[in-house]
């Protein structure tokens, strides 16, 4: 049961791993410091803030924002660490509120790993205060306790760090301040390196984190989860890096146990250049006007890619703020309803209907200024998004962009690749690309059932087949036309011919390696090339004898598009594509299957860890995406090809072209 704390409470803390959420109608900045036995602070190391997020056995936000999650290992800390205070301040310079009296009250949650509240507390009664001391951990003969505190500081961060004991506060306040006005974490470093029970923990909201080296850069995770496919404990993120050509690892699907390698592709090790400067404030007091690739990174694809996902948790987090905000009001309301009504006396006459109105007003007045708030966040982020889209690269770009009409296939794979647009009904219009990263080490399932979305239920089951099909289409020309040429073939598995109407364009095209597989022989015959792949390049790499795989092996990356999964596939084919899905991806052989999952329910579970391992998407929107910040579920829009547009033709064409040319 969750312990509602007051001011000066405590409460009993059941486990040392934790986390501690903070909810704000305004961004804040969150930090925490360690005392001793008599709560003196023994110095900056032992203070935890966005210039520094990381402490033995505790990690903090590195920016300013509405939302913050902190990470507590109480086992972890250091030696002589007996109190943990977690400080929250209003960051100056920047436009915003300068009193926490001006904003929705704050409120903090302690939390245990799987997200179950422990004790939460609502830091009423503020005015003046810029800073607080929200609440402090503190161990008492070998037990831990959190007692809620709530002490506000008119004298901002200067002043609560000096009353923490902290020598010469104002210069700290001052650096601390300095970051998050830098914007030190909009490119939120990715965590540390974890292995397969962290990633777990951290795809279901919760925390892990215990200090490690950095990665070499900046990265920001794919976090995303299908809950309806693989439950709330799988997140799409980048995946385990193979060979030379290294990308990020997953926390979801098959893992390969190892840890997290968040290099790019031929990345250099050193600093990576500095993004461009951004634009000046139209007006003083103005946001800065927004830049296409102000993030950092080695290019200006990573800059980009990583301004997206920056995109991303920003308008996750702000509507994060926006719903607890307008929660915390309804909240509010209905205790001081019932806290009026509890006494009888005003039971009878207008003193019941008046304390009704005053506290609906109340309400009212708060919503409209988290409403307020979010509406400024979601102009900011609809301008950068204004900004930004016209300046993608093809593997970002949509397909009414451009950019498509004058793509030449590269000769380099690009850092990514987009996939479909996400948004939250808070603003529709407001699309965030959805990207994966390339190489890809995860599969796609296009969603071809009907009671997959209620967009679904109310369409045709031949037409919905079709659709899926052809967005499975578009997907492997995507891929095409993003790899240099050779380097990435699509064969396909239609066991009944039944797609022939979809395949057209890339039959037509020449680009595939094959034509279509139909029947039981063309099924087992694909399935035994791409094992026999595998197979071999597996034991080359386990031998590290590369030069010894047969001529006619082709290492290029391949795509097998499987359609109307399982229908055409006896148990052997079964076990050889579930074998492909768990073996494939580390060596560069990938499925994107169009299945509606209810016909393989014959299977019972023997199938699971098969869809488990895919990232459904789906051929309509559907709202089945969830992030592992806030947990928010997000429509998914499939990319569409713009009606009468030849433009998957002529990317089609185009990479024939290219290999031609190419002589491959």
């Amino acid at each position: 049961m969750t312990a509602e704390l007051v001011r000066g409470q405590n409460h009993t803390l059941p486990q040392t791993r934790l986390e501690i959420r903070v909810s704000a109608g305004t961004p804040v900045v969150a930090g925490a410091t360690l005392g001793d036995e008599r709560g003196t602070v023994r110095g900056i190391e032992w203070i935890a803030h966005p210039g520094s997020p990381q402490l033995p056995g505790l990690e903090v936000s590195q920016q300013a924002a509405a939302d913050h999650r902190l990470a507590v290992d109480l086992d972890a800390l250091p030696a002589g660490a007996h109190r943990v205070t977690v400080l929250l301040a209003l960051p100056v310079g920047v436009g915003g509120p300068v009193r926490f009296g001006a904003v929705p009250a704050p409120f903090v949650a302690v939390t245990g790993l799987d997200g179950t509240e422990i004790a939460t507390f609502t830091l009423t009664d503020l005015d003046a205060e810029s800073a607080v001391s929200a609440l402090e951990l503190y161990r008492r003969q070998d037990a831990w306790k959190v007692r809620a505190v709530g002490q506000g500081y008119a004298g901002g961060l200067a002043e609560m760090l000096a009353d923490q004991g902290v020598t010469d506060p104002a210069a700290l306040a001052g650096s601390i301040q300095e970051a998050v006005t830098r914007g030190l974490a909009r490119s939120v470093a990715p965590p540390p390196p974890r292995t397969e029970g962290d990633r777990v923990r951290h795809a279901t909201g919760s925390a892990d984190h215990r200090p490690t080296a950095p990665p070499p850069a900046p990265e920001p995770p794919e976090p995303l989860a299908d809950p309806a496919a693989t439950g709330p404990a799988h997140t799409t993120q980048p995946h385990t890096a193979r060979g030379p050509a290294a990308a990020a690892a997953s926390a979801a699907g098959p893992s390969t146990g190892g840890p997290i390698n968040y290099a790019h592709p031929r990345r250099q090790h050193a600093a990576p250049p500095s993004p461009p400067p951004a634009a000046p404030p139209a007006q003083p007091g103005q946001p800065a006007q927004p830049v296409a690739g102000d993030a950092t990174g080695w290019s200006m694809d990573e800059r980009l890619y990583n301004q997206i996902w920056g995109m991303f948790e920003d308008l996750a987090r702000a509507v994060a703020a926006h719903r607890s905000a307008v929660g915390f009001a309804e909240s509010r309301m209905d205790q001081e309803i019932d806290r009026v009504l509890s006494d009888p006396r005003n039971r009878i006459g207008g003193a019941g209907d008046r304390a009704r109105e005053a506290a609906r007003a109340k309400r009212d007045e708060l919503a409209s200024r988290a409403r307020e708030a979010l509406d400024r966040d979601l102009a900011q982020l609809a301008a950068e998004a204004a900004v930004v889209e016209p300046a993608l690269p093809a593997a970002y770009a949509g397909w009414g962009n451009p950019v498509w009409h004058a793509h030449r296939i590269p000769m380099e794979i690009p850092m990514a690749l987009r996939i479909g647009d996400l948004h939250l009904p808070e603003r529709t219009d407001l699309r965030i690309p959805l990207l994966v990263r390339l190489p890809l080490e995860r599969g796609m399932w296009v969603d071809s059932g009907r009671t997959a979305s209620e967009a679904a239920t109310l369409m045709d089951t031949d037409r919905l087949r079709r659709l899926a099909m052809e967005t499975a289409v578009a997907h492997a020309a995507r891929l095409l036309a993003v790899y240099p040429p050779g380097e990435f073939a699509v064969h396909v598995i239609d066991p009944a011919g039944s797609a022939a109407g979809p395949l057209a364009p890339l039959v037509e095209s020449g680009v595939l390696a094959g034509p279509p597989a139909a029947g039981p022989g063309g099924v087992a015959s694909v399935l035994a090339h791409l094992t026999r792949r595998v197979d071999l390049v597996q034991m080359a790499v386990r031998a590290r004898a590369a030069d010894s795989l047969p001529p006619d092996l082709d290492t290029g990356e391949q795509l097998l598009v499987v359609n109307d999964f399982p229908h055409g596939f006896d148990d052997r084919a079964v076990t050889q594509l579930r074998y492909l899905a768990d073996e494939g991806p580390a060596v560069g052989v990938h499925l994107l299957m169009v299945a509606d999952r209810e016909d393989a329910s014959a299977y019972g579970p023997v199938l699971d860890p098969l869809w488990r391992s895919l990232l459904r998407i789906t051929p309509v929107a559907d709202s089945h995406l969830a992030d592992p910040w806030v947990g928010h579920a997000w429509t998914y829009e499939p990319l569409t090809i713009p009606p009468g547009s030849q433009v998957l033709e002529q990317v089609l064409t185009a990479v024939a072209a290219a290999r031609r040319a190419a002589g491959r």
